[in-house]
């Protein structure tokens, strides 16, 4: 590369670009750590009568840990026990895969307690994101 290389900003970010900062960060982890063992993890709600997709858990193993990106359980079949059972489900996936423990991020409007009760702590937090309310970072240990 004779030429510095220069920074480009797309107007309308895609997949592909997307893939090409994973892919360099990918080799370079690999480099430096590893194989990370990376693994999609995916559980799917579905609603009884019409099949439909309404919820659940998505997430991927990486370096003997599950980060759980998303988790939505439609409001009908909250404290049902669904989220629980996804979540501990998830956990087992993660055991089974060698997994030292999970970590995942909420707002406090959404789910902390959940994730206490359950056996998480909170190792970080963002304070006014968004604004007036926060960001914390949970994990929890096997």
């Amino acid at each position: 590369m004779s030429a510095k290389p220069r920074i480009v900003v797309p107007d309308t970010p895609s997949d592909h670009h997307r893939a090409a900062v994973l892919n360099a960060l990918i080799a370079y982890n690999d480099k430096a750590a590893g194989p990370s063992g990376f693994r999609q993890v995916c559980l799917l709600i579905e609603d009884p009568d019409t099949g439909n997709k309404i919820g659940g858990l998505w997430g991927r193993i990486v370096y003997d840990w599950l980060f759980v990106e998303l988790f939505a359980v439609p409001d009908t079949s909250r404290h049902t026990g669904l989220g629980t059972d996804i979540l501990t489900r998830a956990e087992q996936i993660a055991r089974d895969h060698g997994c030292i423990g999970v970590w995942l991020d909420t707002y406090s409007f959404q789910a902390p307690d959940f994730y206490k009760k359950r056996g998480y702590e909170a190792f970080g937090a963002i304070d006014n994101h968004p604004r007036g309310a926060r960001r914390v970072f949970f994990k929890k240990t096997f």
